[in-house]
């Protein structure tokens, strides 16, 4: 029989490490700190990784991506002076000049100085209407980079926080706007109104003028929810439909309607395992993660699919009208999300991991979709699109091809560069593959390898390979300036893998690796990692692999089924103590991918894979380098650090590094990115390229 979740908390020897802030939890963090910084800091390569690095991430020669409001485009910056950054914003005009002329609206580094706070800016939603340009603001404020925040009331045009205005304690939180004077509110109301997880479970309406205790309850979910949020959605003609979505797994909502007037919520008729996208000339459109069987109608609709209904038949009858196929994707597509402008309709797709945009259209035969004309064939996307604006950015890059900003011309259908990035990176005589690699199960696992063209192919190559293979997030081709100066400059090859559990292929190849079927992304990376070795690019002498968070699971599996495949791993903010990982942060949210240490089968399972439980101090493995973050209110720091101390009790070698501040990224600015990525290339350098190891 399992042992009880309630055993493994008592027979843990290191769950003092849980302790976040614990006195001698953080004595230890110093220690070793101090000793992986003493290692990696004194190699020679260190200095120049760090300035390269930081030099990359402060560039003033960097795409100010925004997004448009009223004729103004606002844009968040760092750099080397602005650490905590700028909120600014400049004309449409002058943004699509070389040299814009930016307006401060919130400088958050004095903002943090003044208030004597690390204040880390985690976004804005701003109330839009239709007749009357965007002014106030809900600004969220993280104190070190955490999920948790605090909101505050922002004013457009004064540039001023609004005295009295709407404010809230620090809380993971949500909300939305009504209207200038009504807020729906998620949030931490006391004792008992979060969920396992950590999120909130009920949602109030909050006016103008009150106290934030005086809002009105307008939606209850449970505890044993995931969380529950709010939600307003604007018609085309400007009413807004209050609501809220209720997450009862991670991968399963119910949406809500709250009519005006009435107490009852209304659920929208719509499949637990699906997303809506937006109203678009009357159509409702929606994405499908299950198959779906409307009830009553004579339509059948795979999981993966984009349809449509007629909102207002809805809305007066409070019953489904006709759905109908708007883009059915192939077996090598997938739909990865749809904009509405004033005007249009965008859908982005990956097509063999390979990004395009499409321009759709209903009619009386149909929806038809048009392709968008983009410069190559890398990772495209929509950057930015709003209902209000006519205005549409796209963006492109790949590995080799710096970002660049495209306009898209609405009435013309003409696609512009509006602006582009010089090269970060010397990409001579470098060269991108897609290769396949064949998985325990035969699937074919694609995967990119960026190499120079004249790589002797004899198993010398020092290779990165990365990995992620969850929660149905793709990875795409990008372009990386940090990783092209600290890896690729140096003859290093990469690869990126597109392993099961991803979105690369849609729905379907996310779930082939949930629950009890996980084994099958594990079975993916290595396959990936073979097939690097049989194609004789690199051997496991120079193989080094590399994930964060999920990624970082992923890595401590690696260590533990494979450790003679690889010779350096960086284990980032990851989760590896897999029979407790439900009861640690916003951990019980992700029972739905997992599976869950309370149900026997699944435990059963999860016993198999957990990298904390499956330590053997007898077995050789390659020497890990953990990075967390103490300040990571996701994924509990706790992981790396027990993970970490089965290694030193073991007497066996490993590095470790976590940052005070920084959240689930590790880092809060770009002088702890630059610093992390320095620690990272410095450590895969020394143990990947053995002519220069000691």
């Amino acid at each position: 029989m399992p042992v009880p979740t309630a055993e493994v908390t008592e027979t843990d020897p290191n769950l003092w490490l849980e302790e976040v802030e614990g006195e001698k939890a953080l004595a230890w963090v110093r220690r070793q700190n101090s000793r992986s910084l003493a290692v990696l800091q004194a190699d020679p390569r260190y200095a120049g990784f760090e300035a390269a690095a930081l030099d990359a991430l402060n560039s003033k020669e960097r795409i100010p991506y925004g997004t448009v409001r009223d004729g103004m485009v606002y844009n968040f910056w760092q750099d080397d002076v602005n650490v905590r950054g700028l909120w600014r914003r400049a004309s449409l005009e002058s943004y699509a000049t070389d040299a814009p002329d930016w307006e401060t609206v919130v400088d958050f580094d004095r903002l943090a100085a003044d208030e004597g706070k690390n204040w880390v800016y985690k976004g804005a939603d701003c109330l839009r209407t239709l007749d009357a340009p965007a002014r106030h603001c809900i600004v969220s404020l993280s104190d070190g980079g955490k999920d948790a925040v605090i909101t505050r009331e922002f004013d457009l045009g004064t540039k001023a926080f609004v005295e009295e205005g709407f404010e809230t304690p620090e809380a993971k939180q949500g909300a939305a706007w009504v209207d200038a004077d009504t807020l729906l509110i998620a949030s931490d109301w006391g004792a008992g109104t979060v969920t396992q997880s950590g999120y909130p479970f009920i949602i109030k309406r909050w006016t103008r003028g009150t106290p934030l205790d005086a809002a009105t309850e307008v939606l209850r979910g449970k505890e044993t929810d995931v969380g529950v949020w709010p939600m307003t959605i604007e018609l085309e003609d400007g009413r807004v439909l209050q609501g809220g979505v209720t997450s009862e797994t991670f991968f399963t909502r119910s949406y809500w309607w709250l009519p005006d007037g009435e107490t009852a919520p209304v659920r929208w008729p719509i499949p637990s395992k699906s997303s809506p996208n937006g109203i678009y000339k009357g159509h409702f459109l929606l994405s499908l993660e299950e198959d779906w069987a409307p009830e009553g109608q004579n339509a059948a609709f795979k999981s993966g699919d984009l349809v449509a209904f007629d909102v207002e038949t809805f809305l007066e009858t409070r019953t489904l009208p006709p759905v109908s196929l708007v883009f059915r994707p192939t077996a090598t597509q997938a739909v990865n999300g749809v904009a509405i402008a004033r005007g249009a309709a965008l859908l982005s797709i990956s097509d063999n991991v390979v990004g395009k945009v499409l321009r759709l259209e209903p009619g009386a035969d149909g929806w038809t979709t048009a392709a968008i004309t983009l410069p190559g064939t890398g990772q495209a996307g929509i950057a930015f699109s709003d209902e209000h604006e006519t205005t549409v950015f796209l963006n492109y890059e790949d590995f080799l091809t710096p970002d660049s900003l495209l306009n898209y011309d609405i009435a013309t259908g003409e696609v512009s560069t509006l602006k582009s990035l010089p090269a970060k990176f010397d990409t001579t005589g470098l060269t991108v593959e897609q290769f396949f690699a064949t998985s325990k199960d035969g699937t074919k696992v694609p995967y990119f390898l960026v190499h120079r063209s004249d790589i002797p192919f004899d198993g010398t190559t020092p290779t990165l390979l990365y990995g992620y293979g969850g929660f149905q997030v793709s990875m795409n081709p990008s372009y990386s300036p940090v990783l092209g100066r600290l890896w690729l400059e140096q003859g290093g090859a990469y690869a990126l893998a597109n392993i099961r559990g991803g979105g690369e292929f849609g729905p379907q190849w996310h779930q082939a690796g949930l629950k009890l079927h996980r084994q099958r992304v594990y079975d993916d990376f290595i396959a990936v990692g073979e097939d690097l070795v049989a194609r004789k690019v690199t051997t496991p002498a120079h193989l080094g692999i590399e994930g964060g968070s999920n990624g970082g699971l992923l890595m401590g599996v690696m260590l533990n089924q494979r450790p003679d495949l690889w010779n350096a791993v960086v284990v980032q903010v990851p989760l590896l103590d897999m029979l407790r990982y439900h009861m640690l942060l916003a951990g019980a949210s992700w029972v739905d991918e997992y599976g869950s240490p309370d149900v026997p089968e699944e435990r059963a399972f999860l016993e198999t894979i957990s990298p904390y439980q499956n330590f053997d101090a007898s077995t050789p493995y390659p020497v890990p380098f953990f990075v967390t973050s103490t300040k990571d209110d996701r994924v509990h720091p706790g992981h790396a650090r027990k993970m970490a101390k089965l290694f030193e009790d073991a007497g066996l070698p490993f590095l470790y590094y976590e940052n005070v501040d920084g959240g689930h990224s590790a880092a809060a600015n770009q002088t702890e990115r630059a610093k992390r990525s320095a620690l990272e290339f410095t450590y895969l350098s020394e143990r990947l390229f053995p002519a220069l190891r000691d």
